[in-house]
């Protein structure tokens, strides 16, 4: 990784440099969003370097590891990796401090982010650490909010209620609002969708998400297969859209090779946003696609199983029934969830079959997403809402703003009169 940092060339205060991490692939979506508003915040005066994915090597960064190394979930998944993934800690941290950026953005994946936070502060850098996305010690271990504040500077929240939790011991927060509202989820085509892969228009479509990491995507994809099964047997004949990303793109190939459906699957987010328009339901890995899912309207349920150590341990711990980010915007259950023992293709199929036939659930289900929706604005539901990446980007060029003000100040302080 060799990134140019010749920064403030002709005029002004120079380019910020950011060194940004994001430790899976959702956090890589959000990273390269970030970084393009960043862009156009500067004017292209930019500088960045860090880990990211496919998405942020099309904004331009280098990653300095494979996304892959990093993107595990789940206690007993990571155990096995352990040695990899804190020889990767100790790679960014030496190169953080040999790069010197202005600051530093970890996104998500508190695992790895957090390590490399801590090794910073250990080794003495005093640079501003900004995390984004706001780990859910709403939902369990709310101890980390504690931890959080000491090591990090400030903290960029994706949803309305998490400020005061981190406010309250000492962390600073802002809600910016989620990026997804301005992913482009709502703006797919289905008629290029069909087009491309000739199906009729009046051919059943259903998307299928089985997950971003590897792990997940090995225990995912034989349940939803198996639910797919039955469900044909239920309603007849449908087609399969199965949208993935590159860290799992071959294992989800072979995985849905004997599914019924003849499954196609799907690279990028306007293949994937082009195959939800088609779709008139979806079945999901529960995690951030739940709400690109409902900007896009398609009524859906959500599964998801961890290993089975892992999920004896949550069940433990977990403060809230609900996972689904739409349950818990709303407050209230709309959206099936299928965790743990209920992941089974059975309940999957039945839920799936009255997402696609009852009318009436398919109409309450569209309202309660458009409500959700609404809530993940930070500026309310303006008629020119600003971005969420733009609100982030904002922040962190002020906290870098803010950082070369109180450096200014003390220079003046100690020159000498």
């Amino acid at each position: 990784m060799s990134p140019d940092i010749s920064r403030g060339q002709d005029f002004g205060d120079p380019a910020p440099f950011l060194f940004i991490i994001a430790g899976e692939p959702s956090g890589d979506a959000l990273g390269a969003a970030l970084i393009a508003a960043l862009r156009e915040r500067t004017g292209g005066r930019l500088c960045i370097a860090g880990i990211g994915g496919e998405l942020m090597a099309a904004e331009g960064l280098d990653s300095l590891v494979p996304l892959a190394d990093l993107a595990v979930a789940g206690i007993a998944e990571v155990l096995p990796r352990a040695p990899l993934i804190l020889r990767r800690v100790r790679q960014t941290v030496a190169a953080i401090r040999a790069l010197r950026p202005d600051a530093v953005v970890t996104i998500d994946s508190s695992g790895f982010s957090w390590r490399v936070a801590h090794g910073l502060r250990r080794k003495g850098e005093t640079l501003p650490l900004i995390h984004y996305v706001a780990p859910m010690v709403w939902a369990w271990r709310a101890g980390r909010a504690k931890r959080m504040a000491r090591w990090y500077d400030h903290l960029l929240t994706l949803l309305p209620f998490e400020p005061p939790y981190f406010e309250r011991v000492g962390l600073a927060a802002s809600y910016v609002g989620h990026p997804v509202v301005d992913s482009g989820a709502d703006r797919g085509d289905a008629a290029r969708f069909r087009a491309a892969h000739a199906i009729a228009a009046d051919e059943l479509v259903i998307a299928v998400l089985p997950g971003s990491r590897g792990g997940e995507v090995r225990r995912l994809l034989p349940v939803f297969g198996a639910a797919l099964s039955r469900l044909e047997t239920t309603i007849g004949p449908f087609r399969v859209a199965v949208p993935t990303v590159a860290t799992v793109a071959d294992a989800v190939t072979a995985g849905v090779r004997d599914w019924p459906g003849r499954p196609i699957v799907l690279r990028g987010p306007i293949d994937k946003y082009d195959a939800f328009a088609a779709s008139r339901a979806a079945l999901a890995a529960s995690g951030t696609v739940a709400l690109e899912l409902a900007l896009a309207g398609v009524p859906m349920a959500v599964a998801y199983r961890l290993n089975k150590l892992t999920e004896a341990l949550l069940g433990r711990i977990l403060k809230v029934r609900q996972v689904n980010l739409i349950n818990l915007l709303l407050g209230r259950v709309l959206v099936p969830e299928h965790l743990g023992r209920a992941c089974a293709p059975e309940p999957l199929a039945a839920s799936l079959a009255v997402l696609i036939g009852d009318e009436r659930v398919r109409s309450a289900h569209r309202q309660g997403y458009d409500q959700a929706v609404r809530l993940l604005r930070a500026n309310g539901p303006s008629e020119m809402p600003l971005s969420p990446s733009r609100e982030a980007a904002d922040r962190i060029l002020a906290i870098l703003a803010a950082r070369r003000e109180d450096r200014s100040r003390t220079t003046q302080i100690g020159a000498p009169q």
